[in-house]
């Protein structure tokens, strides 16, 4: 992988991400306006969170990990034929595969539930069928999801970044049509919420289906349970379909063990949760989603100094982007979820609970960074039961950690043990990957975090004395601590002329929204 086509590759992601996740701010201000924080939006985020689990670990996670090194090997091997015939079949399967969950998950529902958010037996009357109710509605979401998101994999292997990075904002154009043109028709409105969000994945994966004709893989029936890929991608996915699902397994014990805790709880760790995942898309996700496919080539082509320059140079980017945005959400917590979220329904208390779980789960954004692109590489290398064992570990150091904290420090308890899970889960895996490959280029690594954090130390303190002191209401002097802090540390890594510098410039410079440049 060439420096400048992963930098572009990585820039595509991130100004689709950048958009799509704008949207799904001001679809959760309207929500947070309209419903407030209470037992409804608890009810509402539970159901919510229920298909992002099913989704990240039918669709975006495992499937679509291994679906690409070997869809990639037949690239690699100029066979488009046998690439189009794998991708058809395996649709055909999933799809399958997916109605007979969706409907199994809306008759069951009662006891998912039971299960997913016990305590809401014990809260407010009404609060348990109520997330009963949205679940069933938001299953066909699940549907519509993971068939999109085994269609961006297969388009980003092709080349193809930016319309399926911007895909997902569908869900969040639905929301806030429904919201503010809707909602005041509806029956139910809450259940209107829920019904726009399986519409929001329905329109995810339409907008995807020009880009699958232009390359011949517009889905078409292809039954084959005896396809060799097939049973390939079955083998990979299996075990990894715990691995790369544990940060949305983790999320839902969150979930379970703040239903018991005050009401508003759910609520505030949904969107504490929500603020720390727009760095960790923007740039986490972003570059590990442009490394996969580069990767996967290089195993493919047993070129493995690439892949070990390629990686490390992935993993420098992920630290020089993410640990001035870590910085950044720990000193604006308060402005940013008051700026956001309080207004309507939505309380001071709402407030301060959703500020602290956000700095607690801040913390641990530079790992959950790591993680993404650490898993990436040993899933090119089709490594699956090392990430699994991994993050079994880290799941039962997040349940401890729930137990210890939860009481104490409700909401930013749970988080704090979330952040402790994956600085274990980092910390592991490059210590593994490092025995298995040999060295990694780690004092580089080291040299860009150390810049990286005295920069950002810089940009905190001038970002915090213009919030402290800066003229204006609340949300202005946030958008100028905003605007201040990234001109300090841009100035600071050019002064230091870091080399990741140079390569943020040329993402900025070079998105190329077009037709993917041919390798």
């Amino acid at each position: 992988m060439k420096s400048t086509k992963f930098v572009r590759h990585a820039g595509l992601v991130s100004v689709a991400t950048f958009f799509s996740r704008l949207l799904g701010y001001v679809r959760d201000a309207l929500v947070a306006s309209a419903f407030g924080g209470g037992h409804v939006t608890d009810a509402f985020y539970a159901a919510f969170r229920l298909s992002n689990l099913f989704r990240r670990m039918l669709g975006e996670g495992p499937l679509a990990t291994a679906f690409v090194p070997v869809f990639s090997e037949h690239l690699a091997k100029h066979e488009p034929r046998e690439a189009r015939d794998f991708f058809h079949t395996l649709f055909t399967t999933l799809g399958l595969l997916l109605l007979v969950i969706v409907g199994v998950g809306m008759v069951g529902s009662p006891w998912i539930v039971s299960l997913a958010a016990g305590g809401f037996k014990s809260a407010e009357p009404g609060t348990f069928e109520r997330t009963v109710t949205l679940t069933r509605l938001m299953f066909p979401f699940l549907f519509f999801v993971c068939l999109a998101a085994l269609s961006s994999a297969a388009l980003n292997a092709l080349g193809h970044f930016f319309i399926p990075a911007l895909a997902p904002a569908m869900l969040s154009v639905t929301t806030i049509v429904y919201v503010l043109c809707l909602k005041q028709w509806a029956l139910n409105p809450i259940q209107g919420l829920a019904i726009s969000t399986s519409v929001g994945g329905l329109l995810h994966l339409a907008l995807m289906w020009p880009a699958l004709r232009s390359e011949g893989l517009a889905p078409r029936w292809r039954w084959n349970l005896g396809h060799p890929d097939l049973k390939r991608v079955g083998l990979l996915v299996l075990p990894a379909l715990w691995g790369l699902s544990i940060d949305q397994v983790n999320a839902y014990v969150d979930t379970i063990c703040a239903s018991f805790l005050m009401e508003g709880s759910v609520t505030a760790l949904y969107n504490s949760n929500r603020l720390m995942q727009f760095a960790l898309a923007l740039f986490g996700i972003s570059i590990s989603t442009a490394t996969l496919p580069h990767l996967s080539m290089s195993a493919a082509r047993a070129e493995w100094g690439a892949f070990k320059e390629n990686l490390n140079f992935s993993l420098r980017m992920t630290l020089f982007l993410v640990i001035p945005a870590m910085v950044g959400l720990i000193v604006l917590a308060q402005p940013l979820v008051y700026t956001l979220f309080q207004h309507g329904l939505f309380t001071a208390r709402q407030t301060d609970l959703t500020a602290a779980a956000l700095v607690a789960y801040t913390l641990g954004l530079p790992f959950y960074a790591l993680v993404k692109v650490l898993v990436t590489a040993f899933y090119a290398r089709r490594n699956t039961k090392t990430p699994v064992k991994v993050a079994s570990i880290c799941l039962a150091v997040n349940m401890v950690g729930n137990l210890i904290l939860m009481r104490r420090w409700g909401p930013a308890g749970l988080a704090f043990a979330t952040a402790l899970a994956s600085f274990v889960n980092g910390g592991v895996l490059l210590f593994l990957l490092r025995r298995d490959m040999g060295l990694l280029g780690g004092r580089r690594i080291l040299k860009t975090a150390l810049a990286s954090g005295v920069a950002s130390g810089v940009m905190a303190v001038g970002a915090w004395a213009l919030l402290r002191w800066g003229p204006g209401p609340v949300p202005f002097r946030a958008l100028g601590a905003v605007l201040v802090g990234t001109g300090f540390y841009l100035l600071l890594t050019w002064l230091f002329r870091m080399e990741e510098f140079g390569h943020l410039r040329e993402m900025i410079r070079r998105p190329n929204l077009g037709r993917p440049s041919p390798e």
